[in-house]
């Protein structure tokens, strides 16, 4: 039996997969591919997160598409709406016919003979192998577990009456009007679950072993719409956009220079906010902005509900859970029927797939990587992994469009391979490619990811306005891409043929 062979395989169909399936259609058109997608729907994190208020943590000027604007006044939108965005661009650009739901790839592995990948996936509900090939192959995975969330065994967990719940895996239809519930975490997550559960549940009370910065933003863009009266839809979107990139990266940079003032500035908004009300204890952090990830709520929803006294916040470390609750290291005890451990992600490159190159092993921690997209040593290959400190699909949109660029510019030279190699006078850095944030999740996921160096291109900057002319513009041959013809073994006409036509969702 002949396998299935396409151009390029994109594993994931979040925003990173739609996205670079858009830019394939747009920038290579005679590319035929296909994106393999473990879920029965689009979305990947806005699929998978159901608990209640999901929404993003950057704003959707920035987080949209840079083709396909990002048009509800809405600056931090929930998740059903971006989840509706990326099916509507998918459905728009035709890339929706091209998904393989209930694909989750096991193994990929490149032959250098062959010039190809071959990728091995179990589908449907009994796991049936399918075996496909590619020439290029574009990890879109996000870089977390989808199926086991950082989660921590607490003391006395099984002494507690009441459920435990984590937000990845929120329960369907939970009924948690007139409970005591507890909030386990300071993240971006407990900061939305927190207020959205407010007012319904009899309390909520946040409880962090430390504090984390967080500023308020519009709930709504005051700019945009008065713009859209007197221009056109694209105009208005790029100009909101770029406005917001230059405010992302200048609080960012602030952050870095003086970090003293940036301090002050952020602390002084959220004790305006409180009106005396809560304690500052609880929102002023030991560390400087950004050395972790900065948090955001719209319209300062966590800081009403705490005003209002349906939510508070509690600065402590949990001694045991108890029948009733949770016994903290002070000596309270915070009673709950329902505590949910919003303790963080699990990070994982390329959704767990194990992979091989001329049958070695390929090590993540081994490796650095090229412009933040290629990966050396590892032939014919990309992984989409956005920013850290500013929007995640800024990165990917232009680490797909650098993606297509080097696509077209090995169909013009007739290549068939590319594989990016350092040439040793580059020191290995002890950041990964997710950057120099001390977050948990970062710092845990050490081990398992590619390393950056010490100069570009082998450094990651994350800094879009300095990426842009690097992924866009800078020459494709640069001396660290090393590019081979092709070989014979390539997939006959009729293989190719037949991969051309569409598959449906």
């Amino acid at each position: 039996m002949q396998t299935e062979h396409f151009d390029v395989l994109i594993l994931g169909a979040g925003i990173s997969g739609i996205g670079a399936a858009c830019h394939l259609e747009r920038q290579c058109p005679g590319k035929t591919y296909a994106i393999l997608e473990r879920r029965q729907s689009v979305g990947g994190t806005w699929d998978l997160f159901r608990y209640p208020g999901i929404r993003s943590d950057s704003d959707m000027f920035t987080f949209g598409f840079n083709f396909r604007p990002w048009t509800e006044a809405k600056v931090l939108a929930d998740g059903p709406s971006i989840k509706g965005y990326l099916s509507e661009t998918a459905a728009q650009y035709g890339v929706d016919r091209h998904i393989r739901f209930g694909t989750k790839v096991t193994h990929a592995s490149w032959s250098s003979e062959e010039q190809r990948w071959t990728v091995t996936a179990e589908t449907g509900p009994e796991g049936k192998v399918q075996v496909l090939s590619c020439d290029f192959l574009i990890g879109a995975t996000g870089y977390y577990n989808y199926d086991t969330p950082y989660r921590p065994e607490f003391p006395g967990e099984k002494s507690f009456k009441g459920q435990i719940i984590h937000p990845q895996h929120w329960p369907e239809n939970l009924d948690y009007a007139g409970k005591r519930v507890v909030v386990i975490g300071s993240g971006a997550t407990a900061i939305t679950l927190v207020p959205s559960m407010a007012g319904k549940a009899a309390h909520v009370t946040m409880l962090q072993r430390s504090p984390t910065y967080i500023m308020t933003v519009p709930a709504i863009d005051p700019l945009s719409p008065k713009l859209r009266r007197f221009l056109p839809e694209m105009l208005v979107y790029r100009i909101t956009r770029t406005r917001n990139v230059g405010l992302q990266r200048m609080l960012y940079q602030a952050s870095r220079r003086a970090p003293k003032a940036v301090k002050r500035l952020l602390l002084a908004q959220v004790k305006a906010q409180l009106g005396g009300k809560v304690d500052m204890k609880h929102f002023t952090p030991s560390y400087n902005p950004w050395d972790e990830r900065l948090c955001v709520v719209p319209n300062g929803d966590l800081f009403k509900a705490l005003k209002k006294g349906t939510a508070s916040v509690v600065t402590d470390h949990i001694e045991t859970f108890t029948a009733k609750g949770i016994k903290l290291k002070s000596g309270e005890e915070l009673e709950a029927d329902i505590i949910i451990t919003a303790t963080g992600l699990n990070v994982q490159l390329l959704g767990g797939v194990q992979v091989e190159v001329d049958g070695e092993r390929f090590k993540p921690k081994d490796h650095l990587t090229y412009k933040g997209v290629l990966v050396e040593g590892v032939p014919n290959a990309a992984i989409i992994i956005g920013y850290t400190n500013a929007s995640w699909t800024l990165k990917a949109d232009i680490a797909s469009e650098y993606i297509c660029r080097v696509l077209k510019h090995m169909d013009a030279k007739g290549y068939g391979a590319v594989v990016p190699k350092s040439n040793g006078d580059n020191a290995v850095e002890s950041e990964t490619v997710m950057g120099g944030l001390s977050s948990g999740y970062i710092q845990r996921a050490a081990d398992n990811l590619p390393r950056q160096g010490s100069k570009r291109p082998w450094k990651v900057v994350h800094d879009y306005v300095r990426d842009v002319p690097v992924l866009r513009y800078s020459p494709i041959e640069d001396g660290a891409l090393h590019f081979s013809a092709k070989t014979a073994g390539k997939p006959d006409a009729k293989a190719k043929k037949s991969a051309r036509k569409p598959q449906a969702a």
